[in-house]
């Protein structure tokens, strides 16, 4: 048994209750795993009395789960539950007593100003269950205006209106001259209720908009839940004219209540091993072994395609699903890329797949620097890897003279490393410390390979 880690959808009973669609919204499938039907019954009480409340709340789903013999009890997921349900509670209130007042009015009394709702901000190491427990808070609500949303899609979306806002505006299709007031506006409309995954800014073009933004949609009513592996006062650190995002930090801890989820285990990594996260030989079967794996480890949630601005480019993410990212080989290595460009991915994600890794020899040079530029990356903050490969490490380079050489020993050792468990068990430090300055001067040094 495991404890409501990232990926307890998959496992039976459990993978009955829940799936995720293809905009990353995790639904409900069933209720035959505990024999009830969903339904919200009007004036229902807070309590577990019976079996059909117990599937209304986050803490009854979880409480279910453990009976069922699917997870196994972790204390402090089951504060979070508790919280997350509080929550639930307080909104229902706030919106209750807005549409009581709503009646009012019509027989004259003064319409109330809806409460303000702090949401939440669930911050601690990968593995955790914070997607988990947010996606299950987010199935019960019966918040109608809602939205599930990793944060990088959702400010993708953000800055698109923006800029059409910005468009209608110097067109004078639109008056006034701040295009963020009617996007606030417009998302607040659409969502009383805003959850996301994986937050975490790299981006300064969203840094920079993130507080007039955010602002506008907290005075406006709309609740933030949210989850990241760093807490806010450690979010866009390192990151360029930091100093003017801190206000949005301020801005934040005012609005929502931060969690630590201290759970003691990474129960993700519990499911993979050595030589799971090391695959050979490059065959067919290795490609159906590598994406059952990618399945398992995300939680079967949807892959999207990203792209990482970076020094007024993107860098390619072909698929990624929250803080995974999965490449081939030759998209990382055989294109121009740089140590900084490794550097951005590392950041963001905490754990990437790399497949189809050959052997190389001479001709392959500068791929093989390519690799041993990644990998320094990748080890530096400590991302999870998981890869196929032609050979084991040792056998990857076969050349025999020149600083590929040299520098590809520390590549192997750090390969062997990466595959334990004490290495597993160690936090992502995607988010410590900015560029050096070499990496942050450096392009690709190995152009036209």
């Amino acid at each position: 048994m495991r404890s409501a880690g990232v990926d307890a959808t998959r496992r039976a009973g459990v993978s009955d209750l829940l799936h995720f669609d293809r905009s990353g919204v995790c639904r409900y499938r069933s209720r035959s795993a505990f024999g009830v039907e969903r339904r919200r019954d009007e004036g229902a009480g807070d309590g577990m009395a019976n079996e059909e409340e117990r599937t209304r709340t986050v803490e009854g789903l979880i409480r279910a789960m453990v009976e069922a013999g699917e997870l196994t009890p972790d204390p402090a997921q089951l504060t979070l539950a508790r919280r997350l349900d509080r929550l639930d509670r307080e909104i229902a209130a706030s919106d209750l007593a807005v549409k009581g007042s709503a009646l009012g009015w019509l027989f004259g009394r003064k319409a109330q100003k809806r409460e303000t709702i702090r949401g939440l901000y669930v911050w601690g190491e990968v593995g955790r269950g914070k997607t988990m427990l947010m996606d299950l808070f987010f199935e019960v609500s019966p918040v109608a205006r809602k939205r599930r949303a990793h944060f990088h899609a959702f400010m993708a979306d953000a800055q698109d209106r923006i800029h059409r806002a910005r468009q209608d505006i110097l067109s004078g299709r639109v008056k006034g001259d701040d295009p963020i007031q009617p996007v606030a506006e417009a998302l607040a409309a659409e969502t009383r209720l805003l959850c996301f995954d994986e937050f975490a800014v790299y981006d300064i073009a969203d840094a920079m908009v993130l507080g007039r933004l955010f602002e506008k949609l907290f005075d406006l009513g709309t609740v933030v839940v949210a989850t990241s592996n760093v807490a806010p006062d450690r979010l866009y650190w390192g990151g360029l004219n930091r100093a003017l995002f801190l206000p949005f930090i301020d801005l934040l801890k005012r609005q929502v209540d931060v969690v630590e989820l201290s759970a003691a285990t990474d129960y993700r990594m519990e499911k993979t091993d050595g030589e799971e996260a090391w695959r050979m030989p490059l065959s067919p079967e290795t490609d159906a072994t590598m994406e059952e794996m990618w399945f398992r480890i995300t939680g079967h949630r949807p892959t999207i395609a990203e792209a990482i601005p970076f020094r007024g480019r993107e860098i390619a993410v072909p698929q990624a699903c929250g803080g995974f990212a999965r490449f081939d080989f030759d998209e990382l290595c055989d294109r121009p890329m740089s140590a900084a460009d490794y550097v951005q991915i590392a950041r963001r994600y905490h754990t990437v797949m790399i497949e189809r890794i050959p052997a190389l020899g001479p001709d392959r040079r500068n791929a093989a620097k390519r690799m041993i530029n990644l990998v320094d990356a990748l080890y530096d903050r400590r991302v999870r890897l998981f890869a196929s490969a032609a050979v084991v490490p040792d056998a990857i380079w076969s050349g025999t003279s020149g600083a590929e050489s040299f520098e590809f020993a520390r590549t192997i050792s750090r390969l062997t490393e990466m595959r334990s468990a004490e290495y597993a068990r160690q936090p992502h430090l995607g988010d410590v410390g900015d560029l050096p300055d070499e990496e942050a001067a450096s392009d690709d040094p190995y152009p036209g390979a």
